[in-house]
């Protein structure tokens, strides 16, 4: 039976690109007619969405030579970003081989309470494989393929997670232990963030930015060194990495906040390479898309671990597409602990 789709939907556009400190001025809430979907192609009611600091909207140089054109923004369109939500018709589709629908799919345009997505960016959620359907809009994946992939976790290995009370960072701790670290350091930007690490999420020890120096910081809470970095940050807090890091470290880089949420993607830090190469220290950098075979081991180890109670899922659930700006700009002053959702 066909499913009820109403003339109009809300979504949320980019009114003007920050050029500072991002506000809710800079977006705007507007109801539009509900698309319709072409042969091969579907149109989704979107359910939940989920708010990430790195969508803050940035305007990059040649975005075609990094093949990032899902991070970039341009003002009187709507915003985008990962979304789970019900397939409501897929006109010239095949019923077997496609979709029908009352199916679960994931895609990359949120921001809208109605998508129309081209069936191949529409991905077919397995029921069941992780326990609470909010679970597959966590940034999980990212932390499992940096810790895995990237910095190559093992047993005994002191590890440092920057970021960590992001919707990454809080997960990548959680995996790195689960790897065997015998040891996790995580940074963020309040005593009350670095707190709920330790008490929370297991962290064995916090820095805090603003708190004095990072590099400081980081050799009390890892006098004897650190073995691998998970990276989310860049800037100072990957020099006071790279300072402190043993012989044969492993570092994964998978964000550059301290770049991204300025604008300026594209900012640099000055890495000795003699240093690199003396102390042998492999730097690699990982992106997701890169990595699609590795998805289903990470989905059976982490819905595992979250039935398990081996690991949590930290986010906020907020209700109302009209709440995302605010979210959004919430998440880039650094005001949330883990993932932040919204329920459309």
């Amino acid at each position: 039976m066909p499913l009820s789709v109403p003339t109009t939907h809300r979504q949320v556009l980019l009114a003007a690109p920050p050029q500072d400190t991002l506000t809710t001025d800079h977006f705007e809430v507007v109801t539009a007619p509900v698309p319709k979907p072409g042969p091969g192609q579907v149109l989704v009611r979107n359910r939940l969405m989920s708010v990430a600091a790195v969508m803050r909207p940035l305007t990059m140089p040649d975005p075609d030579r990094f093949g990032l054109p899902q991070l970039l923004q341009r003002p009187g369109d709507p915003m985008h970003g990962p979304a789970v939500g019900e397939v409501v018709a897929a006109p010239g589709t095949d019923p077997a081989a496609g979709f029908a629908p009352g199916e679960l799919v994931r895609h990359r345009l949120g921001w809208r309470e109605y998508a129309v997505v081209d069936a191949a960016e529409a991905e077919r959620l397995t029921p069941g494989a992780l326990p609470d359907p909010a679970a597959y809009l966590s940034q999980g994946f990212a932390a499992w393929l940096g810790v895995v992939r990237g910095a190559q976790v093992r047993a005994g290995d002191t590890v440092f997670v920057t970021g960590a009370a992001g919707g990454v960072g809080t997960l990548a701790g959680q995996f790195a232990r689960l790897r065997g670290a015998a040891r996790v350091i995580g940074s963020t930007g309040s005593r009350r963030k670095a707190d709920h690490l330790i008490e929370e999420l297991g962290y064995d020890a916090a820095v805090v930015r603003g708190a004095g120096p990072i590099e400081d910081q980081l050799r009390e809470a890892a006098p004897d060194g650190i073995d691998a970095l998970f990276d989310n940050v860049g800037g100072e807090q990957l020099l006071a990495a790279l300072a402190v890091a043993r012989r044969g470290a492993r570092f994964a880089l998978v964000g550059a906040l301290s770049a991204q949420l300025t604008g300026d993607a594209m900012a640099t830090t000055a890495i000795s390479t003699f240093d690199l190469i003396a102390r042998g220290i492999t730097l690699r950098g990982v992106a997701a898309f890169d990595h699609r075979d590795a998805y289903p081991e990470y989905e059976r180890e982490f819905g595992r671990a979250l039935r398990e109670g081996a690991m949590s899922y930290p986010h906020t659930l907020l209700r109302g597409i009209e709440r995302a700006p605010r979210a959004l700009c919430e998440l880039v002053e650094g005001r949330h602990v883990g993932a932040v959702l919204v329920e459309l």
